[in-house]
């Protein structure tokens, strides 16, 4: 049923991607989500997702069968904040528009400062540059922001900088981030619709007051973690849809986000 409503969900948006950029039925779709299972990432404290089986086989009437329940935190592998997360009062996942999570997107690559930084923060300058090359993000953009920490995952040592779990794991977190000064620039210069990364978390794994994280939300502005395969876009000119569970108060959930190049 989930499937349909989604399958359902993408058929209407694709019109109304068509008549704003073109037609997108033959274009390339490239699925930015990492299938859950055991081995999804998800934050140190966090229960990991669980697949269990109802019953799987022949039925005595002689036909197969197969039915599972799932269980899992709502910030784990690829997956929305919403802004609710770190912002009182604000959209939670059921009340974020749709409009906000389907549109152009572009991607910043900072795959080479992250190589030899695993707490590098995506920086002012980084946007700056990209507009250098590329021109002005335009309003209702979703950005994502690549830097490389995908081709990790799902390895948590490598993916996080430990594979230990526990509170007491959170202080050994490694990996990059967006810039509270960077946050602050975008959410006051340029209105994007939202903004994802192939990180656990939008703000880098040292951080311990989540900056990042309170300053776009405080615009309503959601964020998409663990996205994958980045490497395979290019840095502007396709489109994103980004749709959760559509979990009534949630403060995040599972997300299937596909770029249509």
């Amino acid at each position: 049923m989930k499937r349909l409503q989604f399958l359902l969900v993408l058929l209407l948006a694709i019109p109304v991607l068509a008549q704003r950029h073109g037609d997108f039925t033959a274009g390339h779709i490239v699925d930015l989500t990492h299938a859950f299972d055991s081995n999804s990432v998800y934050w140190p404290t966090a229960e990991q997702f669980k697949l269990e089986t109802d019953f799987e086989g022949v039925t005595d009437k002689g036909y197969f069968y197969s039915a599972y329940r799932y269980s899992a935190a709502e910030h784990g592998g690829t997956h929305l904040d919403a802004p609710v997360h770190f912002a009182k009062g604000h959209n939670a996942v059921d009340q974020i528009p749709l409009e906000q999570l389907i549109g152009s997107a572009i991607v910043i690559d900072v795959t080479k400062q992250c190589a030899t930084n695993p707490d590098y923060l995506v920086g002012v300058k980084d946007f700056e540059e990209w507009e250098k090359r590329n021109g002005k993000i335009g309003p209702g953009t979703i950005v994502l922001l690549r830097t490389g920490f995908g081709k990790f995952y799902p390895d948590r040592k490598k993916y996080l900088g430990t594979e230990e779990r526990g509170a007491e794991a959170v202080a050994k977190l490694h990996f990059p981030g967006l810039d509270p000064a960077a946050a602050r620039w975008i959410t006051q210069n340029r209105p994007i619709k939202a903004i994802g990364l192939d990180t656990a978390s939008i703000d880098y794994g040292q951080s311990t007051l989540f900056e990042s994280h309170r300053i776009l939300f405080e615009k309503n502005i959601p964020a998409f973690e663990n996205v994958a395969n980045l490497d395979q876009l290019p840095a502007k000119g396709f489109s994103v849809i980004a749709l959760p569970m559509k979990i009534k108060g949630g403060s995040g959930g599972p997300l299937r986000i596909v770029a249509i190049l």
